[in-house]
């Protein structure tokens, strides 16, 4: 069969797939079954218990259930915390260190971790040529995860012991960042025609300071880069638990599956834009405020804006205001709380405090909007994606690797969570789908 005549033949199936599997909200609630695993309010079932991370935002008062400003915990910490000891040093080998073992590390234990990171960030040989660099895509998120179950090739030991499994996803911690910046220049050549160059990762660098060493063609970057893309990449780490990406990891995980498959089916589940690419749709429409609005300093040109893009007017015609809002924050999101004040930095420091402004305008006007247009269950507040997209560009990071970034941190949080299953759970994860067919004779 031709692809043309594939293509055909399944355009035409397409309607008969519509009429026999749309299921309506109606049925949902008349079997009591929540669509997509959330209630009305937002609210997850409990598919599991985890002592890794957790989400902060209700609390019980008098017996009543109340929105506050959200939190998250890592292992016991609020993320405040953990960025406020910092002391102006680099926090995400530390975090990391914390999310995989249960506890920070002494300076000692630090040592020998960030030691290990380093002797593990190499690929194997001409892995970078015969790999990575065939087949290029400007879908980084694939190119990296052909390279993970690639590596599973090259590893003489795959299988779920769990040691062995702590040091799969150790190697895979220190090589992700590698996987992603050669995998977007050779999409930039190959794809794009630009120059080719490949940087190795440095010796006693931290994750954030290779990176931009490995993307960037002269390997600078100042200290204030490599602190932001430090915090940026500690608030993305892990998230509670219960996102896509994590319990893909741990159903994966639970069937006995090894870690290069684990953390694959991760990054295919984070790669879609539902979960990983929602700042890049921020960056798109804050583009497009910015061809219609004149004076950022004029609130009213652009809550009018604003009004045509929850209209469906304008922009994208989805009546969305992207980076307000959240499945579990409502008050606040805390990720994005820590992040303005490094973005405010960051912008100070690249003069971009015009684009500043206008971010600010957004942030002010969008929540009042929203409450007023929209009928929600809980409050409205911008979360980490609104200003994450924005420190991307500041950084001069390509769009192609907005995802990858977030997977570059993400990885952390589901190696910690693949060790918890494999440790604490030891029962494949088997859910329940209830049938609403009809027998026909």
């Amino acid at each position: 069969m031709s692809d043309e005549r594939l293509k055909e033949y399944s355009e035409q199936k397409l309607e008969a797939c519509r009429e026999n599997d749309t299921i309506s909200d109606v049925v949902f609630k008349e079997y009591g079954v929540n669509r997509g695993l959330r209630d009305q309010n937002g609210k997850g079932v409990l598919t599991g218990l985890t002592r890794i991370s957790k989400i902060v935002s209700f609390k019980n008062i008098d017996g009543e259930r109340v929105p506050c400003d959200g939190e998250l915990w890592y292992r016991g910490y609020n993320i405040y915390t953990l960025i406020k000891q910092l002391n102006g040093e680099y926090g995400f080998e530390r975090t990391a260190y914390l999310l995989l073992f249960g506890q920070l590390p002494n300076s000692d234990q630090l040592e020998e971790f960030n030691s290990i990171l380093a002797e593990s960030r190499r690929l194997p040989v001409n892995f970078t040529r015969d790999v990575i660099m065939k087949a290029p895509s400007n879908d980084i998120m694939n190119s990296m995860t052909k390279s993970i179950l690639t590596l599973a090739s090259y590893d003489d030991c795959v299988n779920g012991d769990i040691a062995n499994s702590i040091r799969q996803c150790i190697r895979l911690i220190s090589v992700f960042p590698m996987l992603a910046v050669y995998g977007y220049h050779a999409y930039n050549h190959y794809e794009k025609d630009a120059s080719m160059y490949i940087h190795r990762p440095l010796e006693g660098l931290s994750t954030a300071e290779n990176f931009l060493r490995m993307l960037r063609p002269d390997m600078q970057y100042t200290p204030l880069e490599a602190k932001v893309l430090d915090v940026v990449l500690m608030l993305h780490m892990e998230h509670g638990g219960g996102n896509n990406s994590t319990f893909t990891t741990r159903v994966v995980t639970s069937a006995g599956s090894d870690t290069y498959s684990a953390i694959s089916a991760a990054m295919s589940s984070l790669k879609g834009p539902k979960h990983g690419g929602a700042n890049i749709k921020v960056m798109e429409m804050m583009d497009n405020i910015r061809e219609n609005v004149s004076c950022y300093d004029d609130y009213d040109e652009v809550e009018d804006y604003l009004r045509k893009i929850l209209d469906g007017e304008t922009f994208d015609g989805k009546g969305l205001i992207y980076g307000m809002g959240h499945a579990v924050y409502s008050v606040s999101d805390p990720r994005e709380r820590v992040l303005k004040a490094y973005v405010e930095q960051l912008a100070k420091a690249k003069n971009r405090e015009g684009d500043m402004k206008l971010y600010n305008a957004v942030e002010d006007i969008a929540p009042k909007l929203i409450g007023e247009k929209r009928h929600i269950f809980k409050g409205v507040s911008p979360n980490v994606d609104f200003y994450s997209g924005f420190v991307y560009d500041m950084l001069g990071i390509p769009t192609e690797l907005y995802t990858p970034l977030f997977a570059i941190a993400r990885v952390v949080g589901w190696s910690a969570h693949r060790i918890e299953e494999l440790i604490g759970m030891n029962k494949i994860i088997r859910p329940a789908y209830m049938s609403i067919m009809k027998e026909k004779e």
